[in-house]
């Protein structure tokens, strides 16, 4: 008799050879998640009900369909493994839970770090200022499952009562702003700053891309990190910043120093930036913007293209709130209860959108049309509408697509 979690099967097959998810499996196929598995020593030393493979595409599976049940989420992956020679028996919720943890969060991350790439080319629309890829840095919360294991390792947020009602992990992320390709992300507890945790991104940064940050990243120290992988970089700063006029330049704009805490009194080893300021006088607000940028001549990149460019670093925040609001659902929280789960829930979180992303750029290539113009929940709710009507399918057998139209 078959046990919970187990399929009949003819010919020595098993599940993990058949399982699929439609665009995931494109996206993740299951000899570089074999790879992944491998090297970060999470194999199995013997056969189980639930291998390794399965279980990544389980925690995926897990995050596409965020809300349900371990054994819903199991039911909906193995709706079309049944074909009257075989039978399927969801796993219990218990055993689900032990794969996890066996499995931990190492393959999601690996996994993340060698497939999550820019992915516009240079006919996408919208993905572009002149010859420069942008990209953005920024960060946000999620909220956790209310554990004392959580509340140790990631703490809680103040408020007015005193502490948040739930635990709180931060996560900061490189996106390609274009695309909303995230491409590089770092977790860790709150009291980890946005600052901290980038340190460990910038290493994806390029000679070619376009950094924007807002005013809660610059520091002298992480401004030359990430200036050193060859990025170009365009910054707001706080107005109160001492940036003094070295020469006014013809468009506005003027060239200014930084300096590193210890040179700063005495203005010793100067590193020149551009300053751009201005407001937004057609919305009447009177707000001063700061911008400082590593492109120094004016006729490569005017005053006024920079300030309007600096607008797309909200697309970061959509790209975080298409992750928070849309795909993992408002106000719900991380179900794991250890910290080993959050990560890997987190990465698996990223692994979906990145899909969903990486999906949408190629219907909106193929339509000519900037995307941004799609719909991710529509496009979240196609994803989700095969994966019942493709998990007995070899991944090479489907060519999942998404509406090309706005919604």
């Amino acid at each position: 008799m078959a046990r919970a979690g187990q399929v009949k099967s003819c010919a020595g097959e098993r599940l993990s050879d058949r399982i699929a998810i439609g665009v995931l499996t494109q996206v993740f196929p299951p000899g570089l998640v074999d790879e992944v598995i491998a090297e970060t020593g999470r194999a199995e030393q013997r056969s189980r009900l639930l291998p390794a493979r399965v279980v990544v595409y389980f925690v995926l599976a897990m995050c596409l369909f965020f809300g349900q049940g371990y054994e819903e989420v199991a039911r909906l992956l193995g709706e079309g493994l049944g074909d009257g020679r075989r039978s399927w028996r969801v796993p219990t919720t218990a055993a689900i839970g032990r794969a996890r943890r066996r499995l931990g969060p190492e393959p999601l991350r690996l996994l993340f770090a060698r497939v999550c790439r820019p992915v516009a080319v240079p006919g996408t629309a919208g993905a572009w200022y002149r010859h420069w890829r942008v990209v953005a840095v920024d960060g946000t919360t999620l909220d956790l499952a209310d554990t004392e294991a959580n509340e140790a390792f990631f703490g809680r947020p103040g408020s007015g009562r005193g502490v948040g009602a739930f635990p709180q992990a931060r996560v900061v992320g490189l996106a390609e702003c274009g695309t909303h390709a995230m491409f590089a992300a770092a977790t860790g507890p709150l009291s980890a700053s946005e600052q901290s945790l980038s340190r460990q991104l910038f290493d994806r940064l390029e000679k070619g891309m376009l950094l924007l940050a807002d005013r809660g990243f610059y520091g002298f120290e992480l401004w030359q990190q990430a200036r050193a992988t060859g990025a170009d970089l365009l910054w707001r700063v706080r107005t109160n910043a001492n940036l003094p006029v070295v020469r006014a330049l013809g468009d506005g704009s003027h060239l200014s120093t930084v300096h590193a805490e210890p040179d700063r009194r005495n203005r010793r080893n100067p590193v020149t930036v551009r300053v751009v300021e201005y407001t937004l006088a057609s919305t009447g607000d009177t707000t001063v913007y700061r911008l400082i940028t590593t492109l120094l001549d004016p006729k490569e990149a005017p005053a006024t293209e920079l300030a309007a460019l600096y607008a797309q670093r909200w697309e970061i925040e959509t790209t975080l709130d298409e992750v928070k609001t849309h795909q993992r659902g408002p106000r719900l929280v991380l179900r794991s209860k250890y910290p080993w789960g959050v990560e890997q829930e987190v990465y698996g979180l990223l692994l979906v959108h990145h899909a969903i992303r990486q999906l949408m750029h190629q219907a909106a290539l193929n339509d000519g049309l900037d995307p941004d113009r799609l719909s991710f929940t529509r496009s979240l709710r196609v994803v989700r509408r095969q994966v019942p009507a493709q998990a007995a399918l070899s991944p090479r057998q489907t060519r999942p697509r998404t509406d090309p139209h706005p919604g």
